[in-house]
């Protein structure tokens, strides 16, 4: 299992789009840079998008965890967007409402079940409105690396315990 890459190279801040395309296809050139994910993925998470929507009506800031499959993924991954402006994201579970979203936390996991254990400890930090407010203010990569570095078990997530 591979270990989680997260630092302050896939937290972007200030990202400037007027659609969720916009804002996956930005993520997602800056992840594959990196070449932490496949020259697939990008097409593959907008189609994933239109199909299941991800948007989270959270309290004080709505976010949006938009994923894809395994197969485009070439290394696990949690990239972060802080938006300037919100973007409508699609409602999670309900494909007619949409929901003014300004954090986006894209997923790109390499195996299935690691997924549904990061989703299950984001939404803890959704459920936190402090958190999120703190998230969207921070104008500091570094201090939102640590920020949640402390909020989620990235050992849990990578197999060691």
């Amino acid at each position: 299992m591979s270990e989680i890459y997260f630092n302050e190279s896939v937290i972007l801040l200030g990202v400037e789009a007027n659609t969720k395309e916009d804002v996956l296809d930005q993520m997602g050139r800056n992840l594959e840079k990196q070449a932490l994910v496949k020259d697939s993925f990008i097409q593959a998470i907008i189609a994933r998008e239109k199909e299941y929507a991800t948007g989270l009506p959270t309290a004080g800031v709505a976010v949006a965890i938009p994923h894809t499959d395994v197969e485009h993924v070439n290394r696990k991954t949690i990239s972060m967007g802080i938006l300037k402006n919100t973007v409508d994201f699609g409602v999670m579970g309900d494909d007619k409402e949409t929901i003014p979203v300004q954090i986006v936390f894209m997923l790109a996991m390499d195996e299935a079940h690691s997924q549904l254990s990061l989703l299950q400890q984001l939404m803890k930090v959704f459920q936190n409105e402090d958190v999120l407010v703190s998230i969207l203010n921070e104008k500091n990569k570094t201090s939102i690396r640590k920020l949640m570095e402390e909020k989620l078990d990235f050992g849990a997530l990578e197999g060691e315990k």
